[in-house]
């Protein structure tokens, strides 16, 4: 507290109190110091003169406070150090690798033993590069120690062969293998620059996809308006943790009664989430919902199949449109008044797509950066595409289809595990056109287990590579326009389903390492650290409130590409893992307070219609089964590929690469930290 200075102030001499008044705000736990830059006449008898030193006291205030800050901040980090160091040491103890047959994933030990052939190939080759990083550091070490001896003539004489040999044979290859990785990086950049781009430019110009006629009904007249005929197909498997929310969300469709069905296909194969999901939906349907339960006796072909069999009804002939949702969807009460009016009078439009939204994008750093990587292919990818080229990849769910289009392309097909895409792709050679709605929002679940983001990314990065193989015909032989031609081949498929996971893996985790053991061969500073940066930067401007994620974000991105590489290979030779399909775990972490909280104005009032309301029927079971036992594992790829990175990291030291250090090294911490599991949910 600042001394007192008034008239009494001269009474106690002019050198009573000679210090610089401050004052000081104690606001738990950000402390601060605001000092009051006091005039010549501040203090009366101080003469004009300037003060020229501080109290020792406020300074020693000072430096205390900081001090303060700086052990909480210790402390935090320390404490943080032992919470992860427990983590890893439970980690190790358990001893469970991705090699361990999950529940459900393998059934029979000859399907066991040929998963496990299939992994181990990749798992190999990253473990020959590290042994050999790892003998040559210690050739390096040893070569520079400048020892003496029978030994260190030995170790010389062998250090001196292989600089020959590096530099003759190993140098060039690699240095070409470098090369033909940055143009392939340097295109894909241009490509995602011109993306964002386009994106600011939309923005720009408030360009958004509008119906061509009015088709909704103005206050004076509610009756009429734009009201096809509308099926809404909600396929699940085994998702008990979500089945109530999105069943709920869908019946409260603000939507005429008789101008939709609801189809729920359950390929469940537990008899007790049968059950559930044909109560569930028996209690809709005496509220007043028009809901079928539909169940396969023959569960093939995954959701191609599941799909495929439900539109062999009979009275699907009736229907103009399908809108299927995931399980883990919960579209608003307005989304089919917001998507279906865009087909009026527009004939020649297929498909009517709407983004995602998360309700636990802040649950851990794994679903923030997720939520960063698919904000970016909503924002930017798929509006950019759906207004310059009417034309994207289905994302599966969250979308509006006219029947007309999905019978004339051939309907769904099993021969992927990506579906989806599959008929988005022959829709487009057909010649349909596409809308994507950026406003228009469905929220949905992202995966919390590392275990469940990598096995959704397998398969969504394996399938593209199954269906380039299989549709790579029919596009050279379609008659469309050769730009379009281009568009499919080059870049939607070449360019950005196999080129960016072989290049993000070969460059910044084969060859930057093996650079600093054969130092002939050069990464320039701006591959290893500029130009990914600018990437990064791009990404993350369409989720503003992540940027302080940036650079784990860029980390990851590098982490996941030893997945998306493994997946690439597999989709595109037709390897066995290619045609495994997991349903993506779900922690039934919606609700309808999610759903409300953040619905738009005026949506909260349709809730109170005919139906009930969704509190009414999410309640807990009185006699809920057993869950099974999950685990968090080891990954022996990305572990054994973070060793080989900090090896070489520790290699570079000797070569002063400073930015290739600092690379290698956090490079080889993420690959750490993702091969122990130790980012996503953590499973005691």
């Amino acid at each position: 507290m600042a001394p007192w200075s008034g008239l009494w102030a001269g009474s106690a001499g002019g050198d009573a109190y000679r210090g610089t008044p401050v004052i000081v705000k104690m606001e738990n736990p950000n402390w601060s110091i605001s000092e009051i830059d006091g005039g010549e006449d501040f203090l009366p008898g101080s003469g004009g003169r300037r003060r020229r030193g501080k109290n020792a006291k406020q300074i020693t205030w000072v430096l205390l406070l900081k001090a303060h800050r700086a052990a909480g901040c210790l402390a935090w980090l320390a404490s943080a150090a032992v919470t992860l160091g427990c983590a890893a040491r439970r980690r190790v103890t358990a001893g469970r690798t991705d090699s361990d047959a999950t529940e459900g994933e393998c059934e029979g030990e000859e399907e066991e033993a040929a998963h496990a052939v299939r992994r181990s190939r990749f798992y190999a080759f990253i473990k020959a590069c590290l042994l050999m990083s790892v003998f040559l550091l210690a050739v390096e070490v040893a070569a520079h120690s400048n020892g003496r001896g029978a030994l260190a003539v030995f170790v010389g004489s062998f250090y001196a062969s292989w600089v020959r040999v590096r530099a003759a044979y190993l140098a060039p290859p690699l240095q070409l293998l470098a090369d033909a990785c940055v143009v392939l990086f340097l295109v894909q950049s241009a490509d995602r620059l011109v993306q964002s781009l386009g994106c600011f430019y939309i923005l720009l110009k408030r360009i958004k996809p509008k119906p061509i006629s009015p088709a909704l009904p103005d206050e004076e007249d509610p009756d009429a308006g734009y009201y096809p005929m509308v099926l809404v197909q909600i396929p699940m498997c085994n998702e008990k943790e979500v089945y109530q929310q999105s069943i709920a969300a869908v019946c409260n469709l603000d939507w005429p009664r008789s101008s939709f069905l609801v189809q729920v296909l359950d390929d469940s194969d537990d008899p007790t989430t049968q059950a559930l999901i044909k109560e569930e939906v028996e209690k809709w349907r005496q509220n007043g919902a028009r809901i079928v339960y539909r169940h396969r006796v023959l569960r093939e072909g995954y959701k191609a199949g599941n799909l495929k069999s439900a539109m062999s009804c009979s009275y699907v002939k009736d229907y103009e449109y399908v809108a299927i949702f995931d399980a883990d969807f919960q579209p608003y009460p307005d989304f089919l008044k917001r998507t279906v009016p865009h087909f009026k009078d527009n004939e020649d439009l297929g498909l009517v797509q709407a983004r995602w939204s998360f309700v636990n994008k802040d649950e851990n750093l794994l679903t923030r950066l997720q939520n960063i990587n698919l904000c970016f292919h909503f924002e930017v990818e798929q509006q950019v595409n759906g207004v310059f080229i009417n034309f994207f990849g289905f994302n599966g769910t969250a979308g509006v289809w006219r029947i007309k289009a999905l019978e004339g392309s051939g309907g769904w097909m099993e021969r992927t595990t990506v579906e989806d895409m599959d008929i988005a792709v022959r829709a487009h050679l057909k010649g349909w056109k596409f809308v994507f709605l950026n406003d228009v929002e469905c929220q949905c679940e992202l995966p919390e287990s590392y275990e469940a983001y990598r096995k959704q990314q397998h398969r969504w990065h394996s399938g593209p590579m199954q269906l380039f193989r299989l549709c790579l015909p029919d596009i050279i032989r379609c008659k469309i326009t050769f730009w379009k031609k281009a568009n499919l081949i080059f870049l939607f498929f070449l360019l950005r389903k196999l080129i960016l996971p072989f290049y993000s893996f070969t460059l910044f985790c084969i060859i930057l390492p093996m650079t600093m053991f054969v130092p002939e061969a050069e990464l320039p500073n701006w591959v290893v650290c500029y130009i990914p940066a600018l990437m990064s930067f791009l990404n993350i401007i369409p989720a503003p409130k992540s940027f302080p994620f940036i650079i784990p974000y860029l980390l990851f991105e590098n982490t996941m590409s030893v997945t998306k590489f493994n997946a690439m290979i597999s989709g595109l030779f037709q390897l066995g893992s290619a045609y495994e399909w997991v349903v993506t775990k779900k922690s039934g972490r919606s609700s309808e307070g999610d759903l409300t909280a953040s619905a738009p104005k005026g949506l909260k009032q349709l809730k109170a219609g005919s139906m009930p309301v969704i509190n009414a029927v999410i309640k807990e079971k009185s006699n809920p089964k057993k869950k099974p036992k999950k685990y968090n594992r080891i990954y022996k790829k990305e572990l054994a590929l973070s060793l080989l990175l900090l090896t070489a990291a520790a290699r570079s030291l000797l070569s002063k690469q400073g930015i290739h250090f600092y690379f290698l090294l956090f490079q080889g911490i993420s690959l750490l930290l993702v091969g122990l599991d130790l980012i996503g949910e953590d499973i005691k």
